[in-house]
């Protein structure tokens, strides 16, 4: 599935409308930034295509024993039946995304997502803000992994549990299908502890970065 299909442009008015609502009383600056996948993790694929040749190198070895009537005994016949199998298991591997996530570990993903974020950050410029006060909401849905990165004048006085409980919010929506009500839950929030904070709009604040949905492949 494409990025852009996940939402309608219904869905991307909603979250435009609902960072405008929620930065009408702040000085901070809300960026929800969405990505596909974090990574192509191509090692998925290289797994994929050993776990089969070597299912299909057992199979000949307990046909060979137990069932001489299935038997292959050609080495060349061998070696085409164990690579065929190999570049099946990694075909599937490449398209079936479950499995793919299956083959990968979970510490390798949060790695790879955490590097992304911190890209997404400098790329969409969430830092480049007067008085450092922009944050980014970070989501990768084949990771199923979110994120929440505050810029320095927003981290310093609001605690780590705060976002930590905004992920798992987040991630419900998520895990049941309501994607842009998460999001525009999370955004609202993220405008009332900017208020709670005393993050208020001063009379000369400008909206510094825009306010749409940033998506990414």
């Amino acid at each position: 599935m494409s990025i852009q299909s996940r939402f309608s442009q219904q869905d991307l008015e909603r979250i435009k409308a609902a960072v405008r609502t929620a930065e009408d009383k702040i000085s901070g600056e809300i960026v929800p930034v969405f990505v596909e996948r974090s990574g192509t993790y191509s090692i998925a694929v290289y797994r994929g295509f050993l776990l089969l040749a070597g299912l299909a190198f057992l199979a000949i070895i307990v046909f060979d024993r137990y069932i001489p009537a299935l038997a292959i005994y050609d080495p060349l016949l061998i070696f085409l039946s164990i690579t065929l199998a190999g570049f099946i298991g990694a075909g599937v591997t490449t398209f079936i995304e479950p499995l793919k996530r299956l083959l990968m570990s979970q510490s390798h993903m949060d790695k790879v997502t955490r590097q992304r974020a911190e890209n997404a950050f400098l790329e969409e410029e969430v830092f480049n803000t007067r008085h450092r006060t922009g944050i980014m909401l970070f989501i990768s849905f084949f990771e199923h992994e979110v994120i929440v990165m505050a810029d320095r004048g927003i981290s310093k006085v609001v605690e780590q549990k705060e976002w930590d409980k905004m992920v798992r919010a987040i991630t419900e929506n998520v895990r049941l299908g309501k994607v842009t009500e998460g999001i525009e839950a999370a955004i609202l929030r993220c405008g009332e502890i900017l208020l709670e904070k005393g993050f208020l709009k001063t009379v000369d604040d400008v909206n510094e970065l825009r306010d749409d949905l940033r998506m990414e492949k």
